[in-house]
């Protein structure tokens, strides 16, 4: 008998409203052998108003959300060049990129996608940690951002806009404006980049770092002294930054 074409589709279509009214859908894996699921959320702001967003979920061996244990969470953003709407881009770099060749991390990491030709909102981000708190089991005390280029800026615009919220920053080859140091000055940060960096100027970090040590941070900067833009593939292959990272969660409490 040949299938009805026309009915699987009305049951899909169903099926995926089904999810929108909650604001919460499971896409599809790229890859069912991932650790890294395809989900989105989206939130009314206000009437007729909202937010929403893509992002790839990776949950840490042992987890178990009926449990009562609190995880930390890793939020990554990317660069300019994986927005867009095809959700695999955002496995290209960083930490997605790791735990596709098979990287395990003790905490929560969540990735999301940037539309195309937008920048990274804090708003939308902060709403988007708003919903892993209440859908998993996310320890509030320990939440952790980092992003390279584009997203080394919205990470530091994000500490600038929620300085309370996270427990360290590691911006990569971001730009960002100095005056704003003052804000996030007693959060732990890890600052990296490279010296020939042609697109965003080594300057961009150099003058925040100087920035925040004149107001006695413990920022710690690293310079990549033969890296031009791409100073994300060591920053992240540096396993004293994941040590550091583990350091950061272990004081959580």
């Amino acid at each position: 008998m040949k299938p009805n074409h026309h009915f699987l589709l009305t049951k899909t279509i169903i099926f995926l409203s089904v999810f929108f009214v909650f604001h919460y859908s499971l896409l599809t894996p790229f890859n069912l052998m991932s650790q890294q699921k395809g989900m989105s959320f989206k939130v009314e702001v206000r009437k007729d108003v909202f937010l929403e967003s893509k992002f790839l979920l990776y949950l840490p061996d042992g987890y178990d959300k009926y449990g009562e244990k609190k995880w930390p969470l890793l939020l990554f953003l990317h660069g300019s060049g994986e927005r867009g709407e095809w959700l695999e881009l955002v496995k290209k770099y960083g930490p997605p990129n790791l735990i596709e060749f098979g990287k395990s991390f003790p905490f929560i990491v969540v990735s999301p996608q940037c539309p195309e030709e937008e920048r990274w909102s804090v708003e939308v981000l902060d709403m988007l940690l708003d919903e892993m708190v209440e859908r998993f089991h996310v320890d509030e005390n320990c939440i952790m951002v980092t992003g390279l280029s584009m997203g080394g800026e919205g990470t530091w615009n994000l500490a600038y806009a929620y300085p309370d919220r996270f427990a360290a920053i590691v911006p990569v080859c971001g730009w960002t404006d100095p005056s704003q140091a003052e804000k996030i000055k007693d959060l732990p940060i890890w600052v990296f980049h490279g010296a020939k960096d042609d697109v965003v100027p080594f300057s961009e970090s150099e003058d925040m770092v100087n920035a925040l040590k004149a107001l006695r941070s413990p920022v710690r900067f690293t310079v990549y002294p033969e890296a031009n833009h791409d100073s994300w593939t060591e920053a992240y292959e540096n396993e004293a930054l994941w040590e550091w990272l583990s350091m950061i969660v272990m004081g959580c409490h």
